[in-house]
């Protein structure tokens, strides 16, 4: 084994250049390695070693956090075709007792990724490993086309919040999560979580640019076409116009159940982890820390709306009851299946706080994340075409924001039937006003991550501030 004294500076290098570590516009100043344990039997080759390793950040005011790698070893000089065109997964060369090794990401490695499974989930065999190639904050592997393991990352003491959430959702009877299968657990720390795997199925997120690309296709054929009377009798023009609902791709079912779907797992949170009464003033307390620390002094104009918008919050006094919510509600996060639609990654928002992730919110925070993810979606669209087809890309995102929120809210409202617990404040203006502040802390969350992660990207949650404050003041 990897002397851990050798092994963490490598491991300071290593964390920034992966995918999932958090901490990019960060620096490493000290690895310090809690535990390293061998997962195969001494000797064996390939081998595989699971570290614990504790990061010390520059300017770090939220403690240490712990990420978990998974290491392959293997003989210098063995050739690892695995790792063609993936440098950055490749630690380093090493001494150990059985000679020189070779240091990876072992989730690369096929043979090491079933040994894996093997240890954690004996139970359930698999002959076939393949990774997950989606961009995510975990590593997640498929077995066999029928289970999927995702593999924590960032190691949270106590529950991690997928888990938590997955299995408390799936007792509740809600039948739009993917059925855990198992949990691996250490020290009361969850490492890694075994899901059914829905073969087949399509997240919400590429449903909605094949729906956009079909749309501006349509409409540019409209618009390049000959007039009706050079067509000859009784041949039809083609698509005319940028109307949305027209064109053959479009969205506006798959939004609506996905309103619904949104609502069902709202009531289950709620029953499964109970409601809280809060004040509109604690929740407008952590958007105006959030947006002192995003927008600057040269920002007077957008701080100003804003401010209007959280202070119509801080003056509700019953703004509805806080929940267990998912977090991180996108388009990415929800699958299409032949059998309807279910929501994935309940780990809540990378870059926040974990007390932060799991405290109990309005249910109208995941409805303000999807509604940006209906923005998002035709402002990356629209980045492939040469025309300007804002304003369809805007039409786009009206009918399925429109259709989102009626599926919704038919689901939501209270309905003394069920016995269920009301989510949401009865009074609609109030609702507004509520969803109004939720949906600009999104997109003052997603500059402050694009800017960290994708600075050519922030130019799109910036204009949704601008957008949301009325403010037309220009930032950088």
């Amino acid at each position: 084994m990897i002397s851990p004294t050798a092994l963490a500076p490598h491991l300071a290098e290593y964390l920034p250049r992966q995918r999932w570590f958090g901490a990019k516009d960060r620096t490493v100043e000290l690895v310090r390695i809690r535990e390293a344990e061998l997962l195969t039997a001494e000797r064996a080759w390939p081998a595989l070693l699971r570290v614990d390793a504790e990061v010390s950040l520059a300017g770090d005011g939220e403690g240490q956090p712990r990420y978990q790698v998974l290491l392959g070893l293997r003989p210098t000089g063995v050739a690892c075709e695995f790792l063609a065109g993936h440098e950055p997964a490749v630690l380093g060369e090493f001494e150990t007792a059985q000679g020189q090794a070779l240091a990876y990401d072992a989730l690369l490695d096929s043979e090491l990724a079933l040994q894996l499974l093997r240890v954690m989930a004996p139970g359930f065999p698999a002959e076939r490993v393949r990774p997950l190639g989606a961009e995510q904050s975990n590593t997640s592997l498929v077995y066999d086309d029928a289970m999927i393991l995702k593999v924590f990352r960032r190691l949270t003491e106590g529950h991690n919040p997928e888990v938590e959430v997955i299995e408390t959702l799936a007792a509740c009877g809600f039948a739009s999560v993917p059925e855990p299968l198992a949990s691996w657990r250490k020290d009361g720390v969850d490492l890694a979580f075994l899901q059914r795997f829905l073969a087949g199925a399509t997240d919400g997120w590429n449903m909605a640019l094949t729906s956009l690309r079909e749309l501006f296709a349509e409409h540019c054929i409209g618009a390049n076409a000959p007039p009706a009377d050079a067509l000859g009798a009784g041949v039809s023009p083609p698509f005319e116009g940028a109307d949305p609902a027209e064109a053959r791709g479009d969205f506006a079912a798959e939004a609506e159940r996905i309103g619904e779907v949104t609502a069902e797992m709202h009531i289950a949170l709620a029953k499964g982890f109970g409601c809280t009464k809060v004040s509109g003033a604690d929740w407008a307390a952590g958007m105006e820390e959030q947006l002192g620390r995003v927008l600057g002094p040269g920002d007077g104009a957008l701080i100003q709306g804003a401010r209007t918008v959280i202070n119509r919050l801080k003056d509700i006094a019953e703004p509805g009851p806080a929940i267990r919510v998912h977090g991180d509600y996108h388009l990415g996060q929800v699958l299409r299946t032949d059998t309807g639609w279910y929501v994935t990654d309940f780990e809540g928002e990378p870059a926040r706080p974990l007390a932060e992730r799991t405290r109990p919110s309005s249910p109208l925070k995941d409805v303000a994340g999807m509604l940006r993810s209906f923005a998002y979606a035709p402002a990356v669209a629209l980045t492939y075409q040469e025309d300007d087809l804002s304003d369809l890309g805007r039409a786009w995102e009206n009918r399925n924001r429109e259709c989102f929120m009626a599926g919704y809210l038919r689901k939501a409202q209270f309905d003394p039937e069920t016995g269920n617990e009301p989510i949401l404040p009865r009074d609609p203006a109030v609702r507004s006003a509520v969803l109004a502040a939720f949906e600009l802390d999104k997109a003052l969350y997603e500059v402050a991550y694009e800017r960290a992660n994708r600075p050519d990207w922030a130019r799109i949650p910036l204009e949704a501030v601008r957008r949301l404050t009325g403010a037309t003041a220009t930032t950088v």
